[in-house]
């Protein structure tokens, strides 16, 4: 595993006392990363299973910015972000939700990069990434994901969580040619996250068998990396968050699990407190299985024949370079919350 300092560089003693932004969910142990959509069904509701996961031991948040055109996104993120939009969930009642989240862990803001171009743009002059991310950063989030940026045109949006101090997540495939995938490490700061399978996000009831060859790859470039990784796509139980972590991964992410856990929320008719709860108990779960794995890859092959599998984010993003493939949207599974990506 990846210990990451605040300079984004690797190191060994101390590293809890001195990582920032989003390296502060990798500094001491796995780490959780679950991903929600922002105002799926409410606002006053995120506000609610953001802290719970918290308080359930994810080490980080990847908070989704709904957009209309979800292209990376499974059906089970789809229909959360048509829920949040239905809602009237905006850009600035983001930020606003953001600023009343009371946790101690980083969130990093996932959208698409046409909401960040255009928000805050004057009538006059070519649309700017900057307003976007000064509100952002106002708002107190911590770092960016944009999965349908390729990383060949990142340098106005790497500039710009830069100069107000966030982190930019890179999302790699494993169709992510070895070009891009080293001008993604030049950029990338905060964690790599690296998608396990190709396709959209949706949770799974195995993990996927190419999680370790994906890993194995980065470590041909571990002096570039500097960066933790998290896998996503396909998580959904402790077990599935433990082989990806016994295979070398730094964190998993999972959001299709949680956004399911939502949505028979929603469709029950059952209280915030209720859906908070069981929030909660997956976190607590997957946070096990996390720190378990880690423990795994350091005594050995988890398997014992080299064979683990990395699901992730139930239900989160494409890879941002553009290399990842869609095969379209997979059937939505009911394993007692499993994300499809992660988000």
């Amino acid at each position: 595993m990846t210990a990451v300092t605040d300079a984004g560089a690797a190191g060994d003693e101390g590293v809890a006392e001195t990582a920032r932004g989003m390296a502060r969910a990798f500094a001491e142990d796995a780490a959780f990363v679950p991903y929600l959509v922002a105002g799926d069904p409410s606002a006053e509701a995120t506000v609610e299973y953001v802290e719970a996961l918290v308080e359930g031991g994810a080490d980080a948040v990847e908070l989704g910015l709904p957009f209309s055109e979800p292209i990376a996104e499974g059906a089970t993120i789809q229909e959360g972000i048509v829920r949040a939009l239905e809602g009237g969930m905006t850009p600035e009642r983001y930020f606003e939700l953001v600023e009343r989240i009371d946790v101690d862990a980083p969130i990093a803001a996932m959208t698409y990069y046409n909401l960040i171009l255009q928000h805050g743009s004057r009538s006059e002059g070519p649309p700017s990434v900057e307003p976007f991310v000064a509100r952002a950063a106002e708002a107190g989030v911590e770092g960016v994901i944009v999965p349908d940026l390729p990383v060949d045109e990142a340098d106005p949006l790497r500039a710009a969580c830069d100069e107000y101090g966030l982190d930019l997540v890179f999302i790699v495939a494993p169709t992510t040619t070895d070009e891009r995938l080293a001008a993604a490490l030049e950029r990338v700061s905060g964690y790599l996250y690296v998608q396990a399978r190709l396709g959209t996000t949706g949770a799974r009831e195995e993990t996927s068998d190419r999680t370790a060859e994906s890993l194995a790859r980065l470590e041909d470039h571990d002096r570039e990396l500097g960066v933790p990784t998290a896998v996503g796509f396909g998580v959904s139980a402790g077990e599935h968050a433990r082989r990806v972590t016994a295979a070398g991964a730094d964190g998993v992410i999972v959001g299709s699990a949680l956004v399911d856990v939502v949505a028979e929320g929603v469709e029950r008719g059952r209280p915030t407190a209720a859906v908070a709860d069981e929030l909660r108990e997956y976190a607590a779960e997957f946070k096990r299985g996390a720190v378990a794995g880690a423990g795994d890859g350091k005594a050995g092959a988890p398997d014992g024949n080299g064979e683990t599998g990395a699901p992730d984010r139930d239900g989160e993003t494409g890879a941002p370079d553009g290399d990842a493939r869609q095969d379209g949207p997979e059937p939505r599974l009911r394993t007692g919350g499993g994300t499809d990506g992660g988000p």
